[in-house]
């Protein structure tokens, strides 16, 4: 069921993410509504992972503060500015 959000969002980047929209065949809603599920999707973890995926695991050190999902969330807004 779709339901109507009204956004405060700066002209020049409505603008521009028109423009975007626009030139991927898409509409501005659907750019948002697919960015919203991405943030809000939960991690799935019924993926079984293939023996490579397993042996990389743990080879690279994160920080305990790191948050993937912040990560990505900026990255996503960096790349649609």
């Amino acid at each position: 069921m779709d339901s109507k959000l009204t956004l405060k969002v700066d002209k020049e980047i409505i603008q521009r993410a028109k423009k975007y929209a626009r030139e991927r065949n898409t509409s501005l809603s659907q750019m948002v509504e697919d960015y919203f599920d991405i943030i809000v999707k939960p991690a799935e973890t019924d993926i079984e992972l293939t023996p490579l995926v397993k042996k990389l695991s743990g080879v690279v050190k994160l920080p305990k503060s790191y948050d993937s999902r912040k990560e990505y969330s900026k990255y996503l807004v960096k790349k649609y500015k």
